[in-house]
């Protein structure tokens, strides 16, 4: 996602620096061009070697540093770093660093290169609790806030000192999330609603017990996440899942299928696009046991009611210029069965898988999916639900 992107890493004089080394990693994995910049202090906490390996370039330490091969073109290098950098993200941050950006204070490379940075900023505090919660290094970073810095909220826990509290570096993969929602993709969608719905349903049987599917909501996932990435609203109903909600989401748990049914009426009228990628039970049983059915000799008979279709809710009552978009997952005559899912329940656009085709079944990390619409039938090879997502929002987009 961040192919052809620069993004300018500064590393602080804080025992978490060595979270930075998975940052960069990380971001080199996603195909950014990483340049390091370290403070003196950090250099104390973890090499420059460590991030020259793992960016192949460079790790800048000195502002006056001449060491240059000798085709190495002359340039003003805190000058010529910030006009590369599509974001800067300072991780660890410390209360020092923070001030200096605050006070416009340029002593060292890190913080010289900062003051020359007109792309986003970001800055990820990490320092001992009564450091962070000190009213200088709040109004400082009040100050950076006002300025357009995003600020990235510390993780609580046991610091490093032995004192517990707010002032942990958040984990790499977290400030990874931070970066994609700045830079990764353009904001087509900014201004739009857009409810994605995601997971299995559980239908109680007792206390204990219920009817559920094998549905991992990665796909209702990685859709929200597109749709939070690209700029849009994202409302994100979801069944039990064991998966963390993407960054800038509005996360709305449910467990049955009434749950959803209630919670994506209240607000479907408002939503520009719909996406209804939940695994819905059919059926639920017609009583629920207040008590734990217990083991007999004999066999148990469940009678089983239909649960409320929230999609032919939602066909049947949307609003002119409402786009909804439904998701079929079949063994059988896929495109048939798909095309009359489409009809019956007036959508825009059916997402079709078969759950037989290798890399299209539930929990795994890809899908094989076709796109059908009342007039046009496209179908995709096997590629990550991340790709699905973003050629789904497409074509949306597009209608």
């Amino acid at each position: 996602m961040l192919k052809g992107k620069t993004v300018l890493l500064g590393v602080t004089g804080s025992i978490a620096a060595y979270k930075a080394a998975d940052l960069a990693s990380r971001l080199m994995k996603q195909h950014a061009q990483v340049h390091v910049i370290m403070t003196e202090n950090a250099a104390k906490f973890i090499s420059p070697i460590t991030f020259e390996t793992l960016t192949n370039r460079k790790c800048i330490t000195d502002t006056f540093d001449r060491d240059y091969p000798s085709d190495h073109p002359v340039e003003v290098e805190h000058i010529a770093l910030a006009k590369k950098a599509d974001l800067v993200i300072v991780a660890p941050a410390t209360a020092n660093i923070i001030a200096k950006m605050a006070y416009g204070i340029a002593d060292d490379m890190l913080s010289t290169t900062l003051l020359a940075c007109t792309c986003p900023v970001l800055v990820s505090p990490a320092m001992n609790t009564k450091m962070y919660e000190h009213p200088a290094t709040q109004a400082n970073l009040a100050v950076l806030r006002q300025r357009g810095v995003k600020i990235i909220e510390p993780s609580s826990g046991l610091l490093a000192c032995g004192d517990e509290g707010k002032g942990k570096l958040p984990e790499p993969a977290v400030l990874v999330d931070h970066i994609l929602a700045e830079i990764a993709c353009p904001k087509d969608l900014a201004g739009k609603k857009i409810l994605v719905t995601a997971g299995p349903t559980r239908e109680a049987i007792d206390p204990v017990r219920f009817i559920t599917n094998h549905s991992s909501g990665k796909m209702g996932y990685a859709i929200a996440h597109a749709a939070a990435l690209r700029g849009a609203d994202v409302t994100l109903v979801s069944g039990p899942v064991s998966l963390t909600p993407p960054l800038g989401v509005k996360l709305v748990p449910i467990s049955s299928a009434h749950d959803l049914f209630c919670a994506v009426t209240a607000v479907s009228a408002e939503q520009d696009i719909i996406i209804k990628a939940a695994a819905v039970a059919d059926y639920r049983p017609v009583t629920v046991s207040d008590e734990k059915i217990k083991k007999a000799d004999n066999d148990l008979s469940l009678s089983l009611a239909r649960t409320e279709d929230t999609l032919q809710y939602l066909g049947a009552h949307k609003p002119e210029g409402q786009i909804l978009c439904g998701f079929a997952m079949e063994t059988s005559d896929l495109e048939n069965k798909a095309r009359a899912k489409l009809k019956k329940k007036n959508l825009d656009m059916i997402v079709a898988n078969n759950v037989k085709v290798a890399g299209a079944g539930f929990g795994t990390d890809t899908n094989v999916v076709t796109f059908i619409t009342k007039d046009n039938t496209e179908q995709l090879e096997i590629m990550s639900k991340e790709n699905v997502a973003m050629k789904l929002l497409d074509r949306l987009l597009e209608m």
